[in-house]
């Protein structure tokens, strides 16, 4: 077993100094709320790990870390995606908005404006990516109905609000989202 583990050590790190990491670093640049970040990011780092620690912007909270509960949820191009289940080097040169880039100045997005109004938020650790995804999926389907919006709130988690409030806000933006685009 003892010649086995040595082989296999040495085979893994063929051509490399054994004392030396093998931890290889790209230069990415990411277009974040229309802004770029020049960033230079391991292979194995997450998007929503970059987004946080390297660019700085912490509206993107990290959950479960499995994408399971949505809290890291982003819009990379035109699609809701869960930046923990992302390397930051498959975002290289791709528009990527967070929730810090819903505001216009001190004017309210539509979504969090009916988050306050309708009271769709408790701790608030799960609203990050609840806006995003609402808003990702009122752009892409205006019209969408209850049925299929409750399915698409549905792949994300709360552990406060019992999701009501949540529904009445999504339904409340989307109606405000209509008029805007009306």
């Amino acid at each position: 077993m003892r010649g086995f583990a040595r082989s296999s050590r040495n085979f893994c790190q063929k051509g490399r100094d054994a004392t030396q990491p093998m931890i290889e670093k790209f230069d990415i640049t990411l277009n974040i709320n229309g802004r770029d970040y020049a960033v230079r990011a391991e292979a194995r780092r997450t998007l929503v790990d970059v987004i946080r620690d390297d660019c700085g912007l912490t509206g993107t909270h990290i959950g479960c870390e499995h994408g399971i509960c949505g809290a890291c949820t982003i819009i990379l191009g035109d699609e809701a995606v869960r930046a923990c289940l992302m390397f930051a080097v498959q975002a290289n040169g791709k528009k990527i908005r967070t929730v810090e880039g819903l505001a216009n100045g001190d004017a309210l997005h539509p979504i969090q404006q009916a988050f306050i109004d309708h009271h769709g938020l408790q701790c608030g650790f799960c609203t990050p990516g609840f806006l995003m995804l609402a808003v990702n999926v009122l752009e892409r389907q205006p019209d969408i109905g209850d049925e299929e919006m409750l399915d698409v709130l549905a792949s994300n988690l709360c552990r406060c609000t019992g999701y009501q409030n949540i529904i009445k806000a999504v339904r409340a933006a989307a109606v405000e989202m209509r008029k805007a685009g009306a």
